[in-house]
This record gives C-alpha cells, structure tokens and sequence, in this order.
C-alpha cells in the first residue's frame, strides 16, 4: 500500500523551488587549458548575470580572474561566446559594460585595458578571442556598429602590449569566426559566410600564411565549403593538419586538410557538432600524438571517443554523463563539461587511463533526492506530411504525492529556441520543478532541431511557423492518445524562437488550454527591420525572402490573426532585448486586452535576451505556475506572489 499522500496533479508539494533553481543556476561554459591550470567561466544569477573567469591551479586552488564589476562577456551577433583566451597565467576579456578587452593579472586582482577607450562608442565587439603562439597578439572577430548602416564584422589580430593599433587579417564578408594559429606559427585559418546564410546553411573555410611579427597575413587560400555545406569547429592538430566539422556528408562529420586534400576522417551518421550560435565551443580536443577526442554517445551512456586522423577509432571511455562540452585535452587527462538526466552541468575532469572522474566544479550545490526527479524517455511519433519528430517525455514525479488515480496529468510541451537548436535529456531543474508537482513535460525536438542530421535540420525551411507548432502538437496528441496526457490540459510554452512556436499554436490553432510565451515573436515583418545583424536574413529560408515573401510572412504573424486567439497566455519579456524587441510583447498583450482573453504581462527591466537574473528567473517561473493553476483550475503548493491577470473574470 503506498504511502504517498494523494493529491491533485499540479498542486503537490516539491522540494524544487524557483529560488532553489536560481540558487543552483550557474552557467558553466568556455573551459580553457593552460599549462596545468584549468579555467572556466561562470554566469552568475546572484550577481545579475555577471560572467566570471576562473582559473584552478593544478594544487586545486581557486581564483577568480576578472575582479567585479567586471564582466565577462562579448557581444558579437549579440549572443557573444570566445570572451577571453589564457595563456601562462594570464587573461585577456572582453567586458561587457564598455566591450573593451582587458588583461587580468595571474592572480586575478588588476585590469589593464588593451583595447582603445571607449570602444562601445565606437561601436566595437570583440569575440573568438585566442592568443598567437608568441604572445604578440590576440586574434579575434571585430564587429563594428554604425549609425547609419549594417556592422561590419571582420577578423583582426590586437597587440597585447596596449599599443591599439589593431590589424585586420580579413574582411569583406559578412560574417568571420573562428581565427586559429598552427602550432608551427606560420599560418592561420578561418571561417566566413555571407547573407543570407546562418553558419549552419553554409561557410567557407581560408586558409593563409601569418606574419606574426607584422600581424599580416598572406596568400589567403579557400580549402573548402561554399554556401550549402557547413563548416564548424576548425582546429590544427600537433602535428599540422587542420580538422574540421563538414556536414558534406549529410551529417556533420570530423574531416581533414592534409597536403592539401580534403578527407574524411569519420563518415557516419552521427552529428559530431552542433549550431553556431556562439563563438569558441569545442566537441573534440587533441592528444599529444595529434589523435583526435571526441564526444560521443552510445544509448543513454555518454561517452569519449579516441580516434587516429586516419579514422581509426583506438579506444572508447565511457563517462557518466550523457550530455558533453568543451572537451579539452589536459596530459593524459580531459576535461569537460557533463550532464546526464540526473546530474546538473559540471566541469569534470577524468583520468584516459584510469577512468577515474572528479568534480571540478557543478552549476549546482543542490542535493536532491533521485526520488524526486522525472527521468526522461526518448521517444519518436509521427507528424503532418508524413514527417516525424522526436521529444523526451517526463512523466510527474514526486516521492510523497500521488493522484487519486482518477484523472491523467496536465501537460506541459516544451518548445526549444533557436529555431536551429535542440533540448536534451540533461538535467534541467526548470523542468523537474513542473513535473515533481504534478505536470507530464514533453520537451520537443521538432523538425529544424539539430542532431538528426541535415535532412532534417533543413525540414524547416520554408516550414517555420507550421512544421515547428505541429510537431508540438503531434507531441502532445501522441501521449495524450498513449493515456499519458489530460487531452483538456495541454499548455505549451517557449522562449524566442520557441515563443514563436507557442504564440502560433495558440492563435492558429485550438488544442492548447493555456500557455507561456519567453521573449516570442509575434509580428514577423517587425522581426525583419528590428533585430541584429546576424539573424537579419535568418528568415530568408525559415520563411522566404522578402519582400518576395511579404504573404507568407504576413500569414504566419499570429498579430494578424487575433481574432482566431484561442486561450489565456502569460507573455514574459526582457526590456533590454536586442534579438526579439519588447514591442513584440506589447503588441501581443493588446491583441489579448482588446478580445477579453486573460492574458499576464510581465515585464522584466535588466533583461536581454534570456533572463539573466536571479529575481527575475524566481518571478517568471513563480508567475507561471501561478498563471496555469488559475486557467486550469488547481491550487499550488507553493506560497506564491500572484501576477496581475487581465480579463481574470473571463476564467
């Protein structure tokens, strides 16, 4: 007979609070090697979102590079990444109130500015930041801002002396990323792509010989790409070939440049990278003897791949994380950042010998019980147009309650932004707080997500606004048709390009009771001529070009249908988004106010794009549940503020 006290889905008691995921919210990313030391950055919800450098020493001491108010933090096409490069003890980053780089002293305590103040005013961003092998300069990608036209975004090289007087290696495209010194010094590689293309459509890979005493370059050289094949990730290995991630073969694959020939060195249907959202991400590493780490999975069960440049896979470690990043070489040993559905991010490091794996760092000192964690099940359904899509399902978890056996739980679909991104099995707290108090969560991998492959990555175009919200709804109408799901209490909900997704699914169709929308689009002609650089043309081919497409944008811009609204929404925004502009919110919120649906707006000042802030994470998430438990009829747990509800008597 079991002990758990019953009660009605959604209003269980948990242990997972809003401000426990805030506490345990650290942002773990950019793990760099320097001799012995191992360095990191964190972003940091109690300090508003600051980014921290730091740096533990092979004795396990601990020091924070970049002493506050410093911030760690670029930028470039507004989602930033390569914000500081290390070597011999010491920092250069970018920072994020003036976009200058600083040096950091070895022990963390003085800044110098090396860049020319004040290059915010200037307009300049500096990401992708590595250092010449002799010191002299830091290569990066310089994005200039202007008044009166497009930035510019070129590839530069900064004396780290102070002196200012930057070089630009190359320009004349629209995008760079990716500026790389060989071992031996005497050349470098890069990436670049043009407009319309995101780097996942298309790039091309250069090549040239490098002057490092002058900061020139020479005899620039394409070794390959174009505008469909995508390039990620290009590397030199110890011994002088270049590697890189094509997807050529369909699926991103690990190839090389050798005496001047391109070759494979694995073809297999597996994604060995992921999106270029942001600079400076690494899913492989080399040994000493130029053999190649690289992240892998087999199942569930995550695992490290030792791989010769010939293609010979020489050994396998299994690691107990199913999710890995920023994989670096360290001696005989690698450190990463994992995950797995029932450990938070952390930053590992594991012996290649012995197997043996200790915590350097975990985003979260949380201890929580198992008991209390959904744990997730991958599955595939089918969708409109004979497609398919793929999710992770939670079903609610909670060690002390249970339902009356008499109703089948809320649902809660997920959907991720990007559009071109994925969710994973990861550990994600925001998701354990739904459904350790009742909630089913499916959190989708629609059509356009990567990992699958191109084909179906490039489902999407032309598609977004449909094949997204369909596999959405197909998700929940598969578990709701497998007894998993109250077919009466769906909700979905989605930040940016996935509160795009939910805004759709509940305007343009009637399935949902109910949903959250994160920083989403709603106006798509307003989204053209009102965001950055690097997504200006992204809609070219998730929607069409325009003005050629004017219709299609226009009929897949819920704004313009409000009459066909369908439920309550709570809509939440950042203030200080550059991606997805406030107006977006306002908008939306008087369509709701104008046709008496409930509706919550909230407004978050501080925020860009992705709430940063301890607060503001504990408000939304508090906000929301709030908001379902008053459209859905339950009374949660927890002592909640409440948020102001509009047309609240129309519930």
């Amino acid at each position: 007979m079991s002990s758990k006290q019953i009660s009605p889905y959604g209003s269980w008691e948990s242990p997972i609070s809003a401000d426990l995921i805030t506490q345990g919210g650290l942002r773990l990313s950019e793990v760099r090697i320097a001799g012995n030391d191992v360095y990191w950055l964190e972003g940091r919800p109690e300090e508003a979102g600051r980014y921290v450098i730091v740096k533990r020493s092979a004795n396990g001491t601990i020091t924070e590079m970049n002493p506050a108010p410093s911030n760690a933090r670029n930028a470039v096409h507004e989602y930033g990444g390569g914000a500081y490069a290390v070597r011999n003890g010491v920092v250069y980053f970018s920072n994020w109130d003036d976009q200058r780089i600083y040096r950091a002293s070895s022990n963390g305590g003085e800044l110098t500015a090396i860049t020319r103040a004040p290059a915010i005013e200037r307009g300049e961003r500096f990401a992708d930041l590595r250092l010449t092998n002799d010191l002299g300069w830091i290569m990066a990608v310089r994005e200039t801002h202007h008044e009166d036209r497009e930035a510019d975004n070129e590839i530069v090289v900064v004396p780290t002396n102070g002196s200012g007087e930057i070089q630009v290696l190359a320009t004349g495209h629209d995008f760079y990323s990716s500026p790389r010194q060989n071992i031996a010094g005497d050349k470098i590689c890069w990436l670049s792509w043009d407009h319309p293309n995101m780097p996942w459509d298309g790039c091309e890979l250069w090549v040239a010989d490098f002057d490092s005493a002058n900061g020139f370059v020479s005899s620039e050289h394409l070794v390959t790409g174009g505008t469909d094949t995508s390039i990620l990730q290009p590397e030199w290995a110890p011994d002088g070939t270049l590697v890189f991630i094509t997807d050529e073969s369909g699926w991103w694959n690990l190839t090389k440049w050798s005496d001047g020939n391109v070759v494979p060195v694995l073809t297999e249907e597996i994604d060995h990278g992921g999106p270029a959202w942001m600079f400076g991400f690494s899913t492989y590493s080399f040994l000493e003897d130029s053999a190649i780490l690289l992240k892998g999975a087999k199942g569930v069960e995550g695992r490290l791949r030792m791989v010769t440049l010939n293609g010979r896979e020489v050994a396998e470690t299994a690691v107990p994380h199913s999710s890995i990043a920023e994989v670096n070489v360290i001696g005989s040993d690698v450190v990463y950042i994992g995950a797995s559905p029932t450990t938070a991010a952390e930053i590992v490091r594991t012996s290649l010998n012995s197997r043996v794996t200790i915590i350097l760092k975990s985003s979260s000192d949380i201890e929580l019980d198992d008991v209390y964690l959904s744990i997730p099940e991958a599955i595939t359904f089918p969708s409109t147009d004979n497609g398919e899509a793929h999710a992770f399902y939670y079903p609610p978890t909670n060690h002390d309650f249970e339902s009356d056996g008499l109703e089948t739980p809320p649902l809660l679909v997920i959907s991720h932004g990007g559009p071109t991104s994925a969710t994973s099995s990861s550990l994600a707290l925001p998701v354990q707080f739904w459904t350790s108090r009742g909630f089913a969560v499916v959190d989708v991998n629609y059509r356009g997500s990567t990992g699958h492959g191109r084909v179906f990555r490039d489902a999407l175009k032309g598609k977004w606004g449909v094949y997204d919200t369909d596999d959405c709804i197909a998700a929940a109408d598969y578990l709701v048709s497998r007894g998993q799901a109250d077919t009466n209490r769906l909700a979905i909900k989605g930040g940016s390009a996935g509160g795009y997704t939910t805004i759709n699914a509940l305007t343009f169709h009637n399935r949902f009771a109910v949903g959250a929308t994160y920083y989403g689009i709603a106006d798509l002609s307003v989204f053209i001529g009102d965001t950055h650089k690097y997504e200006s043309r992204y809609l070219d081919s998730l929607i069409g070009p325009y003005p050629e497409s004017k219709q299609l944008y226009y009929d897949r811009s819920a704004i313009n249908f409000t009459d066909q609204l369908s439920c309550p929404m709570i809509i939440l925004q950042g203030l200080e988004d550059k991606i997805v502009p406030p107006s977006q919110a306002e908008i939306m919120a008087g369509a709701l106010r104008d046709k008496s649906i409930p509706f919550s707006l909230m407004m978050f000042e501080g925020e860009q794009h992705g709430f940063r802030q301890s607060k503001n994470i504990k408000a939304s998430l508090e906000g929301e549940l709030y908001f379902y438990g008053k459209v859905m009829g339950f009374t949660p747990a927890d002592d909640l503020p409440g948020v102001k509800i509009e047309n609240e008597s129309a519930l």
